[in-house]
């Protein structure tokens, strides 16, 4: 079971810090991630008027959400699908269970779904006697480790290439032991034996949705393996899981929200592979499933409509935020301790799971700001775990301590002489104690930041006193 464990950021992330091979492997795939987007972005002069639009018609679907649900469903309907409504993880386990039972499925073949992770699709499948197999390369190597996504799009971006090789020979038993495994291609020609074995043996076929189109009543995925496509056209039957917040009016709207969303994740113009599912096979199709169902799972998401939280419904699960965020890239994905990691998901999952559960998560931030400056919809992030933060402190959920030092702040904070005089008093203070080696390791009551980070040794005056005496930044 995907059980949180949200609630034990902190000590998550102090076991993720000592962790050299995770940090090895985090600081190999920053630049390919962020110098990708920045490289693509440069090279689309519209690229900001893109974002624009994809927000303004994101929030447009969003507060008509209800009429575009109704009429994606009415086309669904008449291409000969089937559409189940999810209210919760559990509604949506059942109805696939549901699903793969009528068939009499032995086995299902899966792509990439962050929703089949917040359902916890696989363990009740095999609680059930239903293997599942993850047919993306990211997934299947997690799977085989017995790990969840520490990525949206990059599921094993926290292993090394050593890692991979130790799962593969511990796993694929009935290949060659002296076979060589040292190199990328050789891993990714291995899986691909192995996967390929698999398309033709599931009976049903599982696959997320990144976006769903009212207007024809298709789904889209995108991807870069080619493994959505053969997991959804060789099974009998398809079965798309998909949140409600997905759906956009038309295919021209679908078709600006991917010209950010590959560029955004990986650099790319477009992904290798962006396929449109509508309905089952139809008499002259070559291939296809013969049932075409999907399910729109809400899970917490109608609640956020009409709150401050809304504009999170904006995301299209593109990973930049967490690309570029400091403290993502220095704990990985498992540290945040359910699904979705990195500022989106100090968002999101308040929201889905609650504050009191994940209340630390809005907490494990710099407020640089790179999230919101690189998101392709322009979702307010840092403000929107202000205001997670604010939650927090207003059900009494953050430290005794913590509040007692807030009122005191406030107190000190509203009376500026009495701030100036105690600010400058600790620069002083802190900057001696600090001078050998320019950071603290310890500082009276501030215990809870020291515990986890060293603060930085102040040096000179404070910005108040050289902004009265003119200094001004150069």
């Amino acid at each position: 079971m995907n059980v949180s464990t949200s609630r034990n950021f902190k000590a998550n992330a102090a076991e993720q810090l000592a962790n050299e091979t995770l940090r090895g492997a985090l600081e190999k795939s920053k630049g390919h991630f962020t110098g990708g987007r920045a490289t693509a972005a440069a090279n689309l002069p519209e690229f900001e008027a893109l974002r624009d639009e994809a927000r303004d018609l994101k929030n447009h679907a969003i507060e008509h959400l209800d009429f575009y649900l109704e009429a994606y469903e009415e086309k669904v309907l008449e291409s000969g699908g089937h559409v189940h409504w999810a209210r919760t993880a559990e509604d949506a386990r059942n109805i696939v269970l549901e699903i793969c039972r009528s068939v009499n499925a032995k086995a299902v073949n899966k792509g990439k779904s962050m929703i089949a992770e917040e359902c916890n699709i696989n363990e009740m499948l095999e609680e059930n006697g239903i293997r599942p197999v993850e047919t993306d390369l990211g997934e299947y190597i997690i799977q085989l480790r017995g790990e969840t996504p520490s990525h949206i799009i990059a599921p094993a971006v926290h292993l090394t290439k050593g890692q991979v090789e130790e799962s593969f020979r511990e796993n694929h038993t009935h290949l060659d032991p002296d076979r060589v495994l040292e190199e990328p291609p050789t891993l990714l020609d291995e899986a691909r034996t192995v996967l390929r074995e698999k398309y033709f043996q599931a009976e049903v076929g599982i696959t997320g949705a990144n976006l769903l189109i009212a207007e024809t009543g298709s789904s889209i995925i995108v991807t870069n393996e080619g493994n959505g496509d053969l997991s959804q056209l060789i099974p009998k039957v398809h079965i798309v899981l998909a949140s409600i917040e997905k759906v956009v009016p038309t295919l021209e709207d679908a078709a600006t929200i991917l010209r950010v969303l590959a560029r955004s994740a990986t650099g790319q113009e477009f992904s290798s592979y962006t396929t449109l599912s509508t309905g089952p096979k139809r008499a002259d199709d070559p291939d296809g499933p013969e049932q075409y169902h999907v399910i729109l799972l809400d899970n917490g998401r109608s609640d956020m409509l009409g709150t401050e939280f809304q504009d999170m419904l904006r995301c299209i699960r593109c990973g930049a935020c967490m690309n570029h965020c400091p403290v993502y890239q220095s704990v990985g994905g498992h540290a945040y301790g359910w699904v979705y990691p990195g500022p989106m998901g100090s968002v999101l999952t308040p929201g889905l799971i609650g504050v009191d559960e994940a209340g630390h998560l809005p907490n494990a931030s710099s407020f640089c700001g790179r999230c919101e400056e690189v998101c392709p919809v322009r979702i307010p992030l840092p403000k929107l775990m202000r205001h997670w933060r604010e939650q927090e402190f207003e059900k009494h959920l953050s430290p005794g301590a913590a509040r007692v030092g807030l009122g005191l702040w406030a107190f000190v904070a509203k009376r500026p002489k009495l701030y100036q005089l105690m600010t400058g008093l600790q620069m002083r203070l802190l900057g001696r104690m600090g001078r050998k080696r320019g950071r603290l390791s310890s500082v009276p009551l501030a215990g809870g930041w020291t515990k986890y980070r060293d603060l930085p040794a102040p040096e000179g005056r404070t910005f108040q006193s050289r902004w009265k005496s003119g200094e001004r930044p150069a």
